[in-house]
This record gives C-alpha cells, sequence and structure tokens, in this order.
C-alpha cells in the first residue's frame, strides 16, 4: 500500500475508463445462472448502453441457453461440455427462424476461455468455482475490461491474475466488493483505517456450533436474504464465501488482512463500508439485489438508472450490526490464514471446500464437517514454498491436491460414522 494520498476511486485493479460512445459490447460468461440472468435482464432493460456478443454456460440449461442467445442475437455461444454441443445446435435451430443464420457454437473444457479472449469491450466472469481462473487470465491477457462475479479465480490465481491485470481493468461485482469500490471514493489511500465487509449471518445466524451439528442441506439453502446458487448458498451459510470475499478485498484494494473486518449485518442493506482514519465511516446501501452490482460492473464510469429498486424512507425500518461468531463459524479466521500464506494455499482452502459442500449435499459429510474437513486438508498442506512464482500448474496441482484428500477424509468420516452406527 502506498504512503502517499492517491484517490481511492482507482485503486489499482479497479476499472478507470474512457468513455466511448455507444452500446458496450459485453461478452457473458456463466449466462444461465443466477448472476448471469440478472445480467441479461440489466442488458434488456438497457439496448441503447449494452450489447451481448457472446454466451457461455456448463451446458445444464440448454433450452434456456438457446433461448438468451436468440433473444440476444449473439454471434457466438460456447458450452463446456462437449456432449451437449449437438443438444445446443438443435435447440438453436428450434429458436431461430428458417435462413436465420446461427451463432458460432464453442463446445469443450476451454470453451469459455476462447469466447473470454473474443472481441468485445467487457467480459462478465459469472462462473461458479475456481474453473473460472482460465477465462478470468484470458480476458485480461486480451485486454478486455473484466466484470469480475467469479472471486474464485482472484482468490486462487491471486498473483497470476495481479501479474496481468492493468491497472483500472478489474470491476468487482460482488455486492461487498462493489460497494467497498463505491465507498473507497470518499477518500485517499492513507485515509483508510480499515475494510468492513458485512455478512447476511446466512442461515445460522446466532446458533451455536452444537446447534449446527445436525443441521440438513435444506437447512442451509434457506438463505434469509439472498437468491443464490446451490454451492454458494452453503458457502453464505459456513460462512466461506465471507472468507473468501476477505481474501478477495485483500488483492483487490492491497488492504493488510488485519485491517479487513467482517460485522454480521441480517438485513443486507449495507453492503460494505470503509472505516477512515478521522473516525468517519462510509457505507454503501440498497436493498439486497445482485443488479445492482452487476450495473456497477458493466457500466462504469456510468450509474445506470433504475438498475435495482431503491430505499422508501417513508417507511420505518432497523438495520442491526453484530460481531461475527469465529467459534461457530472458522471459516473467516482460516480464510485470513490460508490468505496470509499466500501461494497455493488459497486454492488448497477453496478445491477442498468445494469438494466438502458436494459432499455435505449427498449426505456424506455433517454440515461441522465441512469445514472440519478443510481445516485439515489446509493444515496437511502446510506452508507454500516462498521466493518461486506461482503458476497455473501449481494451482491445478494443489487443487487436485486437495480434492483427492478431501475426499478421502470424508470416505474416513463416513466409515467412522457408519461403524458408530
Amino acid at each position: 500500500m502506498s504512503d502517499s494520498p492517491a484517490p481511492l476511486a482507482d485503486p489499482h485493479l479497479v476499472y478507470d475508463p474512457v468513455a466511448g460512445t455507444g452500446p458496450k459490447d459485453v461478452v457473458i460468461l456463466g449466462s444461465t445462472g443466477s448472476i448471469g440472468t440478472q445480467a441479461i435482464d440489466l442488458v434488456l432493460r438497457n439496448p441503447d448502453r449494452f450489447r451481448v456478443t457472446g454466451l457461455s454456460a456448463n451446458g445444464g440449461r440448454i433450452a434456456l441457453l438457446a433461448e438468451q442467445a436468440h433473444r440476444l442475437r449473439v454471434r457466438t455461444v460456447a458450452v463446456a461440455r462437449e456432449d451437449a454441443a449437438e443438444a445446443l445446435r438443435e435447440a438453436l435451430t428450434a429458436q431461430y427462424g428458417t435462413g436465420e443464420p446461427l451463432p458460432e457454437i464453442l463446445a469443450g473444457p476451454e470453451a469459455a476461455t476462447r469466447l473470454a479472449a473474443s472481441d468485445c469491450h467487457t467480459v462478465l466472469n459469472g462462473i461458479t468455482g475456481s474453473i473460472g481462473l482460465a477465462p478470468t487470465l484470458a480476458a485480461l491477457e486480451a485486454g478486455r475490461t473484466l466484470a469480475l462475479a467469479n472471486k474464485e479465480s482472484l482468490i486462487v490465481g491471486g498473483p497470476l491474475v495481479k501479474a496481468l491485470a492493468k491497472p483500472g481493468q478489474i470491476i468487482p461485482v460482488d455486492s461487498e466488493h462493489a460497494a467497498l469500490f463505491q465507498a473507497l471514493a470518499a477518500g485517499t489511500r492513507a485515509d483508510v483505517r480499515k475494510l468492513v465487509v458485512t455478512a447476511s449471518g446466512g442461515p445460522f445466524r446466532g446458533r451455536t456450533k452444537a446447534e449446527l451439528a445436525n443441521v440438513t442441506v435444506q437447512d442451509a439453502l434457506a438463505h434469509p436474504t439472498w437468491a443464490m446458487g446451490p454451492v454458494i448458498t452453503i458457502n453464505s451459510a459456513t460462512l466461506v464465501n465471507k472468507g473468501l470475499e476477505v481474501i478477495e478485498a485483500h488483492l483487490l484494494y492491497d488492504i493488510p488482512f488485519d485491517r479487513i473486518e467482517v460485522v454480521v449485518h441480517p438485513q443486507s442493506y449495507v453492503h460494505s463500508m470503509i472505516e477512515f482514519t478521522d473516525g468517519s465511516t462510509i457505507a454503501q446501501a440498497t436493498p439486497p439485489d445482485m443488479r445492482g452490482p452487476i450495473a456497477i460492473g458493466l457500466g462504469w464510469p456510468e450509474r445506470v438508472p433504475d438498475a435495482a429498486p431503491a430505499f422508501d424512507w417513508s417507511t420505518a425500518s432497523t438495520w442491526e450490526f453484530f460481531p461475527l461468531d469465529n467459534d461457530a463459524f472458522p471459516s473467516v479466521n482460516l480464510a485470513r490464514h490460508v490468505g496470509e500464506l499466500a501461494g497455493t494455499a488459497p486454492a488448497v482452502f477453496n478445491a477442498a471446500n468445494e469438494e466438502c459442500v458436494e459432499a455435505f449435499r449427498s449426505g456424506a459429510l455433517p454440515f461441522n464437517g465441512i469445514m472440519e474437513t478443510v481445516t485439515r486438508v489446509v493444515e496437511e498442506h502446510g506452508t507454500p514454498p516462498t521466493g518461486t512464482s506461482l503458476t497455473v500448474p501449481d494451482v491445478l496441482e494443489a487443487e487436485t491436491w486437495a480434492r483427492a484428500r478431501a475426499r478421502e477424509l470424508t470416505a474416513q468420516t463416513t466409515s467412522a460414522a457408519e461403524a458408530r452406527a
């Protein structure tokens, strides 16, 4: 962090564009997911501002992907599953009229990466999980503005992403980091005392660790304020999502971990805050709706009118803030630890967590077993070597090991439970 004052509207990775004319050409990665569908809604309501040129999806919702492609008249559609390519072609043919040319189809594990490097202004990376790393790197290397909702790619490949990103090339789309981005404009870098990242507390706010022992998958998916995909929703229940956001905030804004605080705010109205050295705190607040952060990601430096609902200040409301219970939710402190270790440690943390979330969803792990297993995998991984540059193969090797070890430990937990029964 620089000691000299500098406007925080432009931290190292935050967008500082030269405004152009006409609609921005946008590629949306993960178009059939929560972020993607909301981004498309925003685009369709603002055709004078945005034009979608390409879409990518995993391949589980082919009919929706084809409908999106036809409605937006995109040039290219990418699908990660090669076995879904023919079904996609048939779905597109059914959508398009006779004689209408179909969009180009890309298929396979590298399809989203190829699309991320295509000719456009902005790439919105709304993919879930560390598979978003390669598209993130491709978009940056191609010089595209990256609207980043895929936090995992920054977390597992932090040094790789930061080495490629030019000043201002990344705009954060997470609600918390979009909030920090806006609040940071109120001061200078030297004025910042701490970043305050808010958490709803998820569906289990207020419960002790013992009370979490027997919660179900359905309980964990019942998020009180946000509608998200199952993996992110369970990550919000364990507060792993908040731990990842702490690492992301550190990487985006170059603020040390001991100056990034998490506070529980059940209403999810205040998305994050900046505390300045004079005692002032600047908060960014909107009703919980991801279309606002998406609009910041796609539209900045211009704001998109009516992108999301505003508060009705004529109606009384109460906003509450509570300290985080680190005993019941150890994930945030573990994330700080792996963030400070750096190297491949964040990749190990994230990959082990992804495996454990799937094990919980399938009934192979209890809820508390998620973080117990992730903690053990991180401990076994140890301290990454220092003095070496992180590479993509390093990340992939670490993830492969972490996933395999998490599966082994999960199997041991299952066997022990069966023996006790």
